[in-house]
């Protein structure tokens, strides 16, 4: 079991591609998606699937900015794998957001989302999902965000299709400091993170 305190969880930036690029691997995360899946609309996702989504993310990574955090696990030796992805960025970055019924604006405060996870089979199961959360919130705070969005999937309230598990579980939103702030959908609330201080209903 891995101490994810000892853990690095830092911005993807261009010197960093290699090693979203070896945690991915030759699947994209899954399906050839990159984590463009909220970033673009349907049938250019599906026309780009594959190297044109990995081509979309790298240039996102490559022109500056930060679509999201890698967790580093920690190895004998000094060294250092990667082992997790998590994807955050304000709202806007995501606009397949907007086009979502169940997942439109809960209201018009500006927040930063935690739409997609993805965690090397080699650590799975071991709690990096939360630290990851935890890691986003911080990473968005720090750069001025007040309120942290996600929209996991509730597991107790009914079934749900597997493609949505990528969204995260609603207890490890919970075991981050998540409270649930909508719900449009039986299985989809929307949960909130607050930067300490700030009031809110």
């Amino acid at each position: 079991m891995t101490d994810w305190r000892q853990a690095e969880f830092l911005p993807v930036t261009a010197e960093r591609w290699d090693d979203l690029v070896r945690l991915f691997g030759e699947r994209g995360a899954c399906g050839g998606c990159w984590c463009m899946w909220w970033r673009v609309k349907r049938l250019e996702f599906e026309r780009q699937k594959g190297t044109g989504n990995r081509q979309a993310l790298q240039h996102i990574v490559f022109s500056g900015e930060a679509p999201g955090l890698l967790a580093y696990a920690p190895l004998p030796g000094g060294e250092r794998a990667p082992a997790g992805w998590v994807s955050v960025a304000p709202r806007a970055a995501f606009p397949a957001l907007e086009r979502s019924r169940i997942l439109k604006p809960v209201d018009d405060l500006p927040v930063w989302s935690v739409v997609c996870f993805f965690v090397d089979k080699a650590y799975r199961r071991q709690g990096l999902t939360v630290a990851l959360l935890n890691a986003a919130a911080e990473y968005a705070f720090a750069n001025g965000a007040e309120i942290v969005e996600g929209y996991p999937k509730d597991a107790t309230a009914g079934p749900q299709p597997d493609a949505f598990m990528f969204t995260g579980l609603m207890t490890a939103f919970q075991q981050a400091g998540f409270t649930e702030a909508a719900r449009r959908s039986p299985t989809r609330p929307i949960m909130r993170r607050y930067r300490e201080g700030k009031h809110h209903e």
